[in-house]
C-alpha cells in the first residue's frame, strides 16, 4: 500500500551523482516502498537539482530506525555547528 507520505524542502548545497557533482535545489523525503533496499517500506531521501531532472538525483533508502539515527545525528551536528558559528567573531561590514 502506498503511503503518500512526501515532504519536499529546498536544499542549497551539492550532491555527487553518477556524472559527478551538481548543485542541489531541493530534497524529497518520503516513506513508501523502496526501489532497491530489501524492505517492505523505507524512508527515502532524494537530493535533487530542478535543472538536471530526476535522473541526476542522489538517493538513499533507510529503515525507520536508521532514519531516526540519521535525524538525531543531523540535529547533534547542527547544534554543534551553530555553537561554533555563534562563537566566531564576525567583523561588521
Amino acid at each position: 500500500m502506498c503511503t503518500s507520505i512526501v515532504e519536499i524542502v529546498p536544499a542549497d548545497g551539492a550532491g555527487k551523482g553518477a556524472d559527478g557533482w551538481f548543485d542541489l535545489t531541493h530534497s524529497v523525503v518520503s516513506y513508501d516502498h523502496p526501489h532497491h533496499a530489501l524492505l517492505e517500506e523505507a524512508i527515502t531521501i532524494d537530493f535533487m537539482s530542478s535543472a538536471l531532472g530526476p535522473g541526476s538525483r542522489v538517493a538513499v533508502e533507510l529503515t525507520l530506525e536508521s532514519a531516526k539515527d540519521l535525524a538525531a545525528a543531523l540535529a547533534r551536528a547542527i547544534a554543534a555547528a551553530e555553537e561554533v558559528e555563534g562563537g566566531r567573531h564576525r567583523p561588521s561590514a
